[in-house]
């Protein structure tokens, strides 16, 4: 009898795994489609990068550098010297945008999002494959299926996720819009 319950008690774990495994390998969240959009048009436009202004917020803005196929770089950031920033929008400096939200913005406000595979972020990425890493204030979070060793809960690291995911949609967006303004 013993060893009937341990043979069920291992049934069941291995289910357990199983679950949780598929649930998060199959985690799309909202940014995949912007992504792929945004990597799409930047091609069509034969740019690498894109600047904009924050519609959530005015006083941030955001900006991406692209590695056609392989990586998107983004960050959202307050800026100390919003006015010049508003110059490099207007002359489509986007680079030199990236530039200043990457190395000058208000630390605590930045967001930071490397995109591995400019695809959007995933809660778990395939074997062998790169994963995504959201920075917010200089506080990196990998997206690499493993929230055991970051520390956390599974249900920590999928909320973790999602409000991750949510951001980047939200700046992606705000990237796509920029580039729909001046290329149409």
């Amino acid at each position: 009898m013993p060893l009937t319950r341990v043979a069920a008690l291992r049934s069941l774990a291995v289910v357990a795994a199983l679950s949780v495994a598929s649930s998060v390998a199959g985690q799309d969240g909202k940014s995949v489609a912007l992504a792929k959009e945004l990597s799409a048009a930047l091609d069509a436009a034969k740019l690498d990068c894109v600047a904009a202004r924050s519609p959530d917020s005015p006083d941030v803005f955001v900006a991406a550098l692209y590695y056609p196929r392989a990586q998107l770089l983004v960050v959202s950031a307050k800026y100390s010297v919003p006015q010049l920033l508003d110059i490099r929008l207007g002359k489509k400096e986007y680079r030199d945008t990236y530039i200043d939200l990457s190395s000058a913005s208000v630390p605590e406000t930045k967001i930071f999002v490397q995109d591995a595979g400019a695809d959007g972020i995933r809660a778990k990425r395939e074997e062998n494959q790169a994963f995504d890493i959201y920075e917010v204030a200089g506080k990196p979070m990998a997206f690499d299926g493993d929230w055991k060793k970051q520390k956390l809960s599974e249900q920590e690291y999928m909320k973790a996720f999602t409000t991750a995911d949510d951001r980047y949609a939200a700046m992606l967006a705000a990237l796509i819009a920029q580039l729909k303004k001046t290329t149409s």
